[in-house]
């Protein structure tokens, strides 16, 4: 195991009996001898959401609307039009944001300030994570409804 960058692992495949080599922070494995240490993840995001909550929501209700009806699917092709003005370009994030997510953050355009593992719902939490800096998620279920993810530091 000498030799390797700060953070790898050199491992046997069970199944092939290859080495391969082991991020010890990710958990990521390579076929490819490293030749940088590993990346330590970090361990707090700063992320925006647009939330567009539906009928199944845990609290089917927000700013803007006082009592959701409309199904998870609906939600969701509400959500994907969003995302597609995003990528077209046609609006940004942080205006959609600010006009049409369910939760509280649009009053500073989705924003959720810093945050570290723990503080948000484990899929939320996993998508942002794995999220690199300017990179928007796809879209992700959790209890409050349906998010798109803008990760931002």
């Amino acid at each position: 195991m000498s030799g390797l960058p700060e953070g790898w692992e050199e491992r046997t495949s069970r199944s092939t009996g290859q080495v391969y080599y082991l991020n010890q922070y990710t958990k990521q494995s390579q076929w490819d001898k490293p030749t940088t240490p590993a990346n330590k993840p970090p361990t707090q995001v700063r992320a925006s959401h647009l939330l567009v909550k539906h009928r199944e929501s845990r609290r089917p209700s927000s700013w803007r609307e006082e009592n959701i009806t409309r199904t998870k699917e609906e939600a969701l092709n509400i959500l994907q039009g969003y995302a597609d003005k995003i990528k077209s370009k046609e609006s940004t994030f942080e205006d959609l944001a600010s006009k049409f997510s369910d939760c509280s953050s649009a009053k500073k355009g989705g924003d959720l300030g810093m945050f570290g593992p723990g503080q948000m719902q484990k899929p939320f939490e996993d998508a942002t994570f794995a999220l690199s800096v300017g990179e928007m998620s796809e879209p992700v279920f959790t209890d409050s409804g349906v998010h798109i993810i803008l990760r931002t530091k």
